[in-house]
């Protein structure tokens, strides 16, 4: 399994987010992620990723022990948070060249050249961050997400906030990392799930209320099979 999590919980203060939550995701899966503001998504990909400790429960990636071996772990995933952080004083090939030395790449120009023609920023790659539109932001962030050439990609909110054609193009990006790698992805598009994805998972107060392949639906209907279990 590329990502699995068994009976992982999470408190914070008097509220339970994550009471007792537990899923896999199998290589080459795209899958989206979903639920109602306050599901324990974004919690759940913290998690995920190494950011927040569970309280109870095990998490792996790529086989490797999230909470025993947090930076091996890491060097397997590429993540894209809900609020990308970016440094907005640097240039687009700056951030990329001060990411890829984090990674230790040994090659950072051949392969800072490649993400960037990958994520449609060549026009835009010699600029300041802080002047560039939300959405070549966010291929930013994707950029950063992917220099390493991770085997996971956990995407938190990735297509928020931009234009009709960004989002197509940001979609087109997440199918072709998904060829070869695996993909989780949080979204209140439904279409875009549909669009994109192998399969759902919905999250009801840190529950799994629903957890299908996009196959096993009819086209069209997922809007209304959310709604019809996350309603109340």
């Amino acid at each position: 399994m590329s990502i699995s999590l068994n009976n992982i919980s999470k408190r914070y203060g008097d509220q339970t987010v994550l009471p007792d939550l537990s899923f896999d995701v199998c290589k080459g899966e795209i899958v989206g992620f979903l639920g109602p503001n306050g599901a324990g998504k974004s919690t759940t990909m913290k998690i995920i990723t190494g950011y927040v400790r569970p309280d109870a429960g095990s998490v792996s990636v790529c086989g490797i022990d999230v909470l025993a071996e947090p930076l091996k772990a890491k060097s397997h995933i590429g993540y894209l948070p809900e609020h990308n952080p970016l440094y907005l004083d640097m240039y687009v090939k700056e951030y990329l060249d001060f990411t890829a030395g984090i990674y230790g790449i040994a090659d950072k120009k051949n392969r800072i050249d490649e993400v960037v023609e990958l994520t449609g920023l060549t026009p835009e790659y010699k600029k300041h961050i802080g002047s560039l539109s939300k959405g070549y932001r966010q291929r930013v962030g994707l950029a950063a997400a992917i220099i390493h050439n991770p085997d996971v990609l956990i995407l938190d909110e990735p297509t928020t906030g931009l234009d009709p054609n960004q989002i197509v193009e940001i979609r087109e990006l997440i199918k072709d990392f998904g060829k070869e790698r695996t993909v989780l992805f949080s979204t209140h598009i439904m279409q875009e799930v549909e669009a994109v994805c192998d399969r759902f998972i919905i999250l009801k107060k840190g529950e799994i209320v629903a957890n299908k392949k996009i196959t096993d639906i009819e086209k069209g209907s997922l809007e209304n099979i959310f709604t019809s279990i996350t309603k109340n």
